[in-house]
Protein backbone atom coordinates (compact mmCIF):
# COMPACT_ATOMS: atom_id res chain seq x y z
CA UNK A 1 0.00 0.00 0.00
CA UNK A 2 1.46 3.46 -0.75
CA UNK A 3 2.25 5.79 2.05
CA UNK A 4 -1.23 7.79 1.32
CA UNK A 5 -4.24 5.23 0.84
CA UNK A 6 -5.38 5.89 -2.23
CA UNK A 7 -9.77 6.43 -1.99
CA UNK A 8 -12.57 7.30 -4.00
CA UNK A 9 -15.68 8.39 -2.82
CA UNK A 10 -18.80 6.54 -4.88
CA UNK A 11 -21.85 8.53 -5.06
CA UNK A 12 -21.30 12.19 -4.80
CA UNK A 13 -24.83 13.65 -4.30
CA UNK A 14 -25.34 15.19 -1.05
CA UNK A 15 -24.01 12.93 1.26
CA UNK A 16 -21.03 12.35 -0.62
CA UNK A 17 -20.46 15.90 -0.42
CA UNK A 18 -20.69 16.08 3.18
CA UNK A 19 -17.90 13.29 3.38
CA UNK A 20 -15.59 14.94 0.82
CA UNK A 21 -15.89 18.15 3.44
CA UNK A 22 -15.37 15.46 6.54
CA UNK A 23 -12.30 14.11 5.04
CA UNK A 24 -11.28 18.09 3.92
CA UNK A 25 -11.70 18.68 7.83
CA UNK A 26 -9.40 15.89 8.58
CA UNK A 27 -6.40 16.68 6.26
CA UNK A 28 -6.89 20.64 7.94
CA UNK A 29 -6.15 19.11 11.28
CA UNK A 30 -3.23 17.24 9.78
CA UNK A 31 -4.58 13.80 9.87
CA UNK A 32 -3.68 13.21 5.97
CA UNK A 33 -4.43 9.76 5.55
CA UNK A 34 -6.07 9.22 2.33
CA UNK A 35 -5.08 10.66 -1.08
CA UNK A 36 -8.39 11.54 -3.13
CA UNK A 37 -8.11 10.17 -6.13
CA UNK A 38 -11.30 9.48 -7.63
CA UNK A 39 -15.45 10.88 -7.60
CA UNK A 40 -17.28 8.41 -9.14
CA UNK A 41 -21.28 8.84 -9.76
CA UNK A 42 -23.19 7.41 -12.95
CA UNK A 43 -24.87 10.89 -12.90
CA UNK A 44 -21.60 13.08 -14.26
CA UNK A 45 -22.69 15.80 -12.92
CA UNK A 46 -22.71 15.08 -9.52
CA UNK A 47 -19.15 13.98 -9.73
CA UNK A 48 -17.88 16.61 -11.40
CA UNK A 49 -19.20 18.64 -8.56
CA UNK A 50 -17.78 16.59 -5.98
CA UNK A 51 -14.49 16.69 -8.04
CA UNK A 52 -13.89 20.78 -8.61
CA UNK A 53 -15.04 21.49 -4.83
CA UNK A 54 -12.41 18.74 -3.74
CA UNK A 55 -9.50 20.84 -5.36
CA UNK A 56 -10.45 23.91 -3.78
CA UNK A 57 -9.87 22.12 -0.72
CA UNK A 58 -7.09 19.65 -1.14
CA UNK A 59 -5.07 21.19 -3.74
CA UNK A 60 -5.81 18.33 -6.23
CA UNK A 61 -8.29 17.51 -8.67
CA UNK A 62 -9.84 13.98 -8.11
CA UNK A 63 -10.45 12.16 -11.47
CA UNK A 64 -14.40 12.29 -12.32
CA UNK A 65 -15.22 8.82 -13.69
CA UNK A 66 -18.87 6.78 -13.73
CA UNK A 67 -18.30 3.34 -12.80
CA UNK A 68 -15.96 1.19 -10.49
CA UNK A 69 -14.07 0.01 -13.55
CA UNK A 70 -12.93 3.46 -13.77
CA UNK A 71 -11.77 3.84 -10.35
CA UNK A 72 -9.89 0.43 -11.01
CA UNK A 73 -7.87 2.41 -13.27
CA UNK A 74 -6.65 4.55 -11.20
CA UNK A 75 -5.17 1.95 -8.81
CA UNK A 76 -7.84 2.92 -6.14
CA UNK A 77 -7.12 0.78 -2.64
CA UNK A 78 -10.34 1.99 -0.61
CA UNK A 79 -13.85 3.44 -1.23
CA UNK A 80 -16.72 5.38 0.67
CA UNK A 81 -19.81 4.18 -0.63
CA UNK A 82 -22.21 7.37 -0.45
CA UNK A 83 -25.16 6.70 -2.96
CA UNK A 84 -28.60 6.22 -1.83
CA UNK A 85 -29.68 3.20 0.22
CA UNK A 86 -30.99 1.04 -2.46
CA UNK A 87 -27.62 0.36 -3.72
CA UNK A 88 -25.34 0.07 -0.77
CA UNK A 89 -25.09 -3.36 -1.41
CA UNK A 90 -24.65 -3.94 -4.98
CA UNK A 91 -21.89 -1.22 -4.45
CA UNK A 92 -19.99 -2.77 -1.63
CA UNK A 93 -20.58 -6.21 -2.62
CA UNK A 94 -18.54 -5.13 -5.39
CA UNK A 95 -15.84 -3.17 -3.96
CA UNK A 96 -14.99 -5.72 -1.00
CA UNK A 97 -14.57 -8.67 -4.13
CA UNK A 98 -11.96 -6.25 -5.57
CA UNK A 99 -10.21 -6.17 -2.54
CA UNK A 100 -11.00 -2.68 -1.65
CA UNK A 101 -11.11 -1.37 1.80
CA UNK A 102 -14.74 -0.08 2.22
CA UNK A 103 -16.82 2.17 4.40
CA UNK A 104 -20.78 2.38 3.58
CA UNK A 105 -22.80 5.30 4.91
CA UNK A 106 -25.67 3.95 7.08
CA UNK A 107 -28.17 2.32 6.03
CA UNK A 108 -25.35 -0.50 5.95
CA UNK A 109 -28.02 -2.07 3.31
CA UNK A 110 -31.51 -1.12 2.20
CA UNK A 111 -32.78 -4.40 4.32
CA UNK A 112 -31.56 -6.85 6.43
CA UNK A 113 -31.03 -9.59 3.91
CA UNK A 114 -28.95 -6.49 1.72
CA UNK A 115 -26.60 -6.44 4.94
CA UNK A 116 -26.23 -9.99 4.85
CA UNK A 117 -24.91 -9.88 1.79
CA UNK A 118 -22.59 -7.53 2.33
CA UNK A 119 -21.77 -9.24 5.45
CA UNK A 120 -20.88 -11.71 3.57
CA UNK A 121 -18.95 -10.25 1.10
CA UNK A 122 -16.74 -8.41 4.07
CA UNK A 123 -15.91 -12.24 6.17
CA UNK A 124 -14.92 -13.99 2.26
CA UNK A 125 -12.37 -10.37 1.36
CA UNK A 126 -8.93 -9.07 3.07
CA UNK A 127 -10.75 -5.58 2.75
CA UNK A 128 -11.78 -3.75 5.78
CA UNK A 129 -15.67 -2.90 5.90
CA UNK A 130 -17.02 0.19 8.52
CA UNK A 131 -19.99 1.63 8.60
CA UNK A 132 -19.93 5.22 8.56
CA UNK A 133 -22.27 5.78 11.95
CA UNK A 134 -21.70 9.51 12.96
CA UNK A 135 -23.70 9.79 16.14
CA UNK A 136 -22.20 7.59 18.10
CA UNK A 137 -19.08 9.82 17.59
CA UNK A 138 -19.89 12.87 18.95
CA UNK A 139 -17.86 13.76 22.00
CA UNK A 140 -20.90 14.37 24.65
CA UNK A 141 -22.25 10.69 23.33
CA UNK A 142 -18.58 9.34 24.14
CA UNK A 143 -18.98 10.95 27.56
CA UNK A 144 -22.44 9.75 28.53
CA UNK A 145 -21.15 6.42 27.44
CA UNK A 146 -17.90 6.61 29.99
CA UNK A 147 -20.68 7.93 32.99
CA UNK A 148 -22.37 4.97 32.23
CA UNK A 149 -19.79 2.16 32.30
CA UNK A 150 -18.43 3.78 35.42
CA UNK A 151 -21.66 3.13 36.76
CA UNK A 152 -22.76 6.53 37.67
CA UNK A 153 -26.38 6.47 37.73
CA UNK A 154 -26.29 2.73 39.11
CA UNK A 155 -27.22 -0.16 36.81
CA UNK A 156 -29.35 1.28 34.23
CA UNK A 157 -33.32 0.41 34.08
CA UNK A 158 -35.01 2.53 31.47
CA UNK A 159 -34.49 4.55 28.60
CA UNK A 160 -36.96 7.10 27.06
CA UNK A 161 -36.19 8.03 23.46
CA UNK A 162 -38.45 10.32 21.38
CA UNK A 163 -38.14 12.49 18.53
CA UNK A 164 -41.60 14.30 17.32
CA UNK A 165 -42.05 16.99 14.75
CA UNK A 166 -42.06 17.55 11.06
CA UNK A 167 -45.17 18.10 10.19
CA UNK A 168 -46.15 17.35 6.40
CA UNK A 169 -42.23 18.85 5.48
CA UNK A 170 -40.00 16.74 3.36
CA UNK A 171 -37.25 15.41 5.47
CA UNK A 172 -33.92 16.38 2.91
CA UNK A 173 -35.08 14.63 0.29
CA UNK A 174 -38.17 12.38 -1.83
CA UNK A 175 -36.60 9.29 -1.41
CA UNK A 176 -36.48 9.77 2.61
CA UNK A 177 -40.26 9.50 2.04
CA UNK A 178 -40.15 6.19 -0.15
CA UNK A 179 -40.70 2.52 1.26
CA UNK A 180 -38.52 1.08 -1.91
CA UNK A 181 -35.59 3.58 -1.02
CA UNK A 182 -35.19 4.03 2.72
CA UNK A 183 -38.66 5.44 4.54
CA UNK A 184 -37.83 7.86 7.13
CA UNK A 185 -38.25 5.33 9.75
CA UNK A 186 -35.12 3.56 8.63
CA UNK A 187 -32.88 6.39 7.57
CA UNK A 188 -33.07 8.52 11.23
CA UNK A 189 -33.78 5.27 12.74
CA UNK A 190 -30.51 3.26 12.14
CA UNK A 191 -28.77 6.51 13.95
CA UNK A 192 -31.40 6.06 17.19
CA UNK A 193 -31.17 2.38 17.34
CA UNK A 194 -27.35 2.39 17.02
CA UNK A 195 -26.96 5.09 19.29
CA UNK A 196 -29.49 2.72 21.85
CA UNK A 197 -27.27 -0.61 21.28
CA UNK A 198 -23.67 1.95 21.88
CA UNK A 199 -25.21 3.08 25.17
CA UNK A 200 -27.10 0.17 26.66
CA UNK A 201 -25.82 -2.85 24.94
CA UNK A 202 -28.39 -5.09 22.87
CA UNK A 203 -31.77 -5.32 22.06
CA UNK A 204 -33.53 -8.38 22.09
CA UNK A 205 -37.17 -7.73 21.33
CA UNK A 206 -39.64 -4.75 20.10
CA UNK A 207 -43.38 -4.56 20.09
CA UNK A 208 -43.93 -1.89 17.66
CA UNK A 209 -47.24 0.82 16.32
CA UNK A 210 -46.60 2.64 13.27
CA UNK A 211 -47.86 4.46 10.96
CA UNK A 212 -47.84 6.82 7.66
CA UNK A 213 -49.86 9.99 8.87
CA UNK A 214 -48.46 12.65 5.93
CA UNK A 215 -49.22 10.52 2.49
CA UNK A 216 -48.66 13.76 0.61
CA UNK A 217 -44.94 15.70 1.74
CA UNK A 218 -44.54 19.11 0.41
CA UNK A 219 -41.25 20.56 -0.56
CA UNK A 220 -40.70 23.93 0.37
CA UNK A 221 -37.45 24.73 -1.63
CA UNK A 222 -38.75 23.38 -4.65
CA UNK A 223 -37.72 25.91 -8.00
CA UNK A 224 -37.30 28.90 -5.89
CA UNK A 225 -39.03 28.49 -2.79
CA UNK A 226 -37.81 28.93 0.62
CA UNK A 227 -35.06 26.53 2.32
CA UNK A 228 -36.65 23.21 3.88
CA UNK A 229 -34.72 20.87 5.69
CA UNK A 230 -31.48 20.79 4.70
CA UNK A 231 -28.01 19.51 6.94
CA UNK A 232 -24.76 21.25 6.60
CA UNK A 233 -26.38 23.12 3.57
CA UNK A 234 -25.61 21.11 0.96
CA UNK A 235 -28.55 19.79 -0.43
CA UNK A 236 -30.36 23.05 -1.72
CA UNK A 237 -29.14 22.60 -5.65
CA UNK A 238 -31.28 19.31 -5.76
CA UNK A 239 -34.12 20.24 -3.82
CA UNK A 240 -34.88 22.90 -6.25
CA UNK A 241 -35.46 20.02 -8.65
CA UNK A 242 -37.52 18.04 -6.27
CA UNK A 243 -41.37 18.41 -6.63
CA UNK A 244 -43.05 20.62 -4.89
CA UNK A 245 -45.63 17.62 -3.12
CA UNK A 246 -45.56 13.88 -3.30
CA UNK A 247 -46.48 10.87 -2.40
CA UNK A 248 -44.69 9.49 0.70
CA UNK A 249 -45.18 5.33 0.45
CA UNK A 250 -43.05 4.47 3.74
CA UNK A 251 -44.25 5.02 7.32
CA UNK A 252 -43.54 7.79 8.90
CA UNK A 253 -44.32 7.46 12.60
CA UNK A 254 -43.02 4.50 15.15
CA UNK A 255 -44.13 3.68 18.71
CA UNK A 256 -42.45 1.21 20.58
CA UNK A 257 -41.32 -0.84 23.35
CA UNK A 258 -38.05 -2.40 23.30
CA UNK A 259 -35.98 -4.44 25.93
CA UNK A 260 -32.61 -5.13 25.89
CA UNK A 261 -29.98 -8.07 26.56
CA UNK A 262 -29.21 -6.27 29.97
CA UNK A 263 -32.91 -5.79 31.17
CA UNK A 264 -33.11 -2.00 30.72
CA UNK A 265 -36.64 -1.96 29.29
CA UNK A 266 -37.19 1.27 26.32
CA UNK A 267 -39.79 3.56 25.55
CA UNK A 268 -38.97 4.80 21.93
CA UNK A 269 -41.72 7.42 19.67
CA UNK A 270 -40.08 8.14 16.12
CA UNK A 271 -42.50 10.34 14.89
CA UNK A 272 -41.50 12.35 12.01
CA UNK A 273 -45.07 13.67 11.46
CA UNK A 274 -45.95 15.59 14.71
CA UNK A 275 -47.53 18.94 14.65
CA UNK A 276 -47.19 21.87 16.82
CA UNK A 277 -44.39 21.83 19.53
CA UNK A 278 -41.83 19.24 18.84
CA UNK A 279 -39.92 17.21 21.10
CA UNK A 280 -36.53 16.18 21.54
CA UNK A 281 -35.35 13.38 24.58
CA UNK A 282 -33.65 10.32 25.44
CA UNK A 283 -33.28 9.91 28.93
CA UNK A 284 -31.64 7.15 30.78
CA UNK A 285 -33.06 6.35 34.44
CA UNK A 286 -30.72 3.38 36.39
CA UNK A 287 -30.95 2.48 39.97
CA UNK A 288 -29.29 5.58 41.64
CA UNK A 289 -30.21 8.41 39.02
CA UNK A 290 -30.77 8.92 35.44
CA UNK A 291 -28.68 11.21 33.04
CA UNK A 292 -30.59 13.49 30.22
CA UNK A 293 -28.48 13.56 27.20
CA UNK A 294 -28.50 16.85 24.80
CA UNK A 295 -29.62 16.41 21.00
CA UNK A 296 -26.80 14.69 18.87
CA UNK A 297 -24.38 16.76 17.57
CA UNK A 298 -25.44 19.71 19.42
CA UNK A 299 -22.44 20.12 21.81
CA UNK A 300 -24.96 20.50 24.67
CA UNK A 301 -24.45 19.91 28.22
CA UNK A 302 -25.14 16.71 29.39
CA UNK A 303 -27.37 16.82 32.98
CA UNK A 304 -27.11 13.75 36.00
CA UNK A 305 -29.30 13.92 38.62
CA UNK A 306 -27.75 11.50 40.97
CA UNK A 307 -29.98 11.02 44.47
CA UNK A 308 -29.11 12.61 47.27
CA UNK A 309 -26.93 14.60 45.35
CA UNK A 310 -27.55 18.23 43.29
CA UNK A 311 -27.76 17.87 39.27
CA UNK A 312 -24.60 18.51 37.70
CA UNK A 313 -24.57 20.05 33.93
CA UNK A 314 -20.93 22.03 33.73
CA UNK A 315 -17.67 20.66 34.08
CA UNK A 316 -17.88 18.83 37.24
CA UNK A 317 -19.16 16.36 35.42
CA UNK A 318 -15.74 14.92 33.93
CA UNK A 319 -14.86 14.65 37.93
CA UNK A 320 -17.17 11.27 37.88
CA UNK A 321 -15.26 9.92 35.10
CA UNK A 322 -11.21 10.77 35.47
CA UNK A 323 -10.44 8.31 32.91
CA UNK A 324 -12.56 9.75 30.73
CA UNK A 325 -10.44 10.55 27.62
CA UNK A 326 -11.25 11.18 23.45
CA UNK A 327 -9.41 9.88 21.31
CA UNK A 328 -6.33 11.76 19.20
CA UNK A 329 -8.48 12.17 16.03
CA UNK A 330 -11.26 13.60 17.74
CA UNK A 331 -8.75 15.55 20.50
CA UNK A 332 -7.41 17.31 17.40
CA UNK A 333 -10.99 18.07 15.97
CA UNK A 334 -12.56 19.14 18.79
CA UNK A 335 -9.81 20.40 20.78
CA UNK A 336 -9.74 18.91 23.57
CA UNK A 337 -9.50 15.68 25.18
CA UNK A 338 -11.70 15.42 27.59
CA UNK A 339 -15.08 17.80 26.62
CA UNK A 340 -18.31 18.11 28.35
CA UNK A 341 -19.57 20.81 25.92
CA UNK A 342 -18.76 22.50 22.48
CA UNK A 343 -19.38 25.24 20.59
CA UNK A 344 -18.93 25.05 16.94
CA UNK A 345 -21.50 26.12 14.01
CA UNK A 346 -23.86 22.83 12.90
CA UNK A 347 -21.97 22.52 9.10
CA UNK A 348 -18.16 22.30 10.76
CA UNK A 349 -19.75 19.84 13.59
CA UNK A 350 -20.72 17.92 10.77
CA UNK A 351 -17.40 18.00 9.14
CA UNK A 352 -15.78 17.18 11.92
CA UNK A 353 -17.94 13.61 13.03
CA UNK A 354 -17.65 12.65 9.70
CA UNK A 355 -13.31 13.72 9.73
CA UNK A 356 -13.77 10.87 12.99
CA UNK A 357 -15.10 8.30 10.60
CA UNK A 358 -12.60 8.73 8.02
CA UNK A 359 -9.98 8.71 11.40
CA UNK A 360 -11.60 5.07 12.12
CA UNK A 361 -11.71 4.02 8.82
CA UNK A 362 -7.22 4.86 8.00
CA UNK A 363 -6.51 3.30 11.34
CA UNK A 364 -8.69 0.16 10.67
CA UNK A 365 -6.87 -0.45 7.15
CA UNK A 366 -3.32 0.46 8.66
CA UNK A 367 -3.81 -2.46 11.27
CA UNK A 368 -3.95 -0.16 14.47
CA UNK A 369 -7.56 -1.62 15.55
CA UNK A 370 -10.69 -3.39 14.68
CA UNK A 371 -13.21 -0.69 12.91
CA UNK A 372 -15.62 0.64 15.44
CA UNK A 373 -18.62 -0.13 13.80
CA UNK A 374 -18.60 -3.30 11.46
CA UNK A 375 -20.95 -5.62 9.84
CA UNK A 376 -22.20 -6.97 12.60
CA UNK A 377 -23.06 -3.59 14.28
CA UNK A 378 -24.36 -1.79 10.72
CA UNK A 379 -26.41 -5.29 10.63
CA UNK A 380 -27.89 -5.11 14.40
CA UNK A 381 -28.93 -1.28 13.63
CA UNK A 382 -30.74 -1.89 10.10
CA UNK A 383 -32.60 -4.79 11.97
CA UNK A 384 -33.91 -2.98 14.85
CA UNK A 385 -35.15 -0.75 12.87
CA UNK A 386 -37.25 -3.00 10.62
CA UNK A 387 -37.80 -4.80 13.53
CA UNK A 388 -40.33 -1.90 14.58
CA UNK A 389 -41.90 -1.95 10.74
CA UNK A 390 -42.09 -5.63 11.31
CA UNK A 391 -43.78 -5.64 14.50
CA UNK A 392 -46.23 -2.48 13.18
CA UNK A 393 -46.91 -5.02 9.69
CA UNK A 394 -47.76 -8.24 12.00
CA UNK A 395 -48.87 -6.76 15.27
CA UNK A 396 -46.82 -8.95 17.27
CA UNK A 397 -43.46 -9.15 19.06
CA UNK A 398 -40.18 -9.54 16.94
CA UNK A 399 -36.85 -10.87 17.98
CA UNK A 400 -33.86 -9.36 16.67
CA UNK A 401 -32.64 -12.22 16.42
CA UNK A 402 -35.10 -13.52 14.05
CA UNK A 403 -34.67 -10.57 11.60
CA UNK A 404 -31.30 -11.15 11.48
CA UNK A 405 -31.93 -14.69 10.83
CA UNK A 406 -34.25 -13.37 7.90
CA UNK A 407 -37.42 -15.50 9.62
CA UNK A 408 -39.24 -12.53 9.35
CA UNK A 409 -39.71 -10.31 6.03
CA UNK A 410 -43.57 -9.11 5.78
CA UNK A 411 -42.67 -5.40 5.57
CA UNK A 412 -39.50 -6.15 3.90
CA UNK A 413 -40.43 -8.68 1.25
CA UNK A 414 -41.39 -6.10 -1.42
CA UNK A 415 -38.55 -3.97 -1.43
CA UNK A 416 -36.47 -7.44 -1.44
CA UNK A 417 -37.90 -7.93 -4.39
CA UNK A 418 -37.66 -4.95 -6.44
CA UNK A 419 -34.15 -5.64 -5.61
CA UNK A 420 -34.31 -8.96 -6.94
CA UNK A 421 -32.26 -10.18 -4.16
Amino acid sequence: MSEKIRLAIVGCGGMGHRHMYGLAELHRTGWERFELVGACDPVRDNAESLANQAAEHFGSRPAVVTDLDGLAALGVEAVDVTTTPRYHHTVAVETLERGWHTMVEKPMGLTVRACNLIARAAAASDAILSVAENYRRDPINRLAKALLNAGVIGDPRFLIHHAIGGGDRMLISVWRHQKDQSGVLLDVGVHYTDMMEYLLGEIQTVYAQTRLYEPIRKNPAAGSGTSGSNPAGVYGRWQKEMPAEFEATAEDAAYATLTFKNGVVGQYIEDHAGRGQGVWARHIYGSRGSMVLPGDRSGGNLTLHVDGEAAINNEKILDLVPDFHLDAVTTDLFGGNRLWCYEFPFPETDRKIIAIEYGDFAEAISGEHPVEVDAEQGTRSVAVSYAILESGETGRLITIDEMIAEQVDDYQREINESLAI
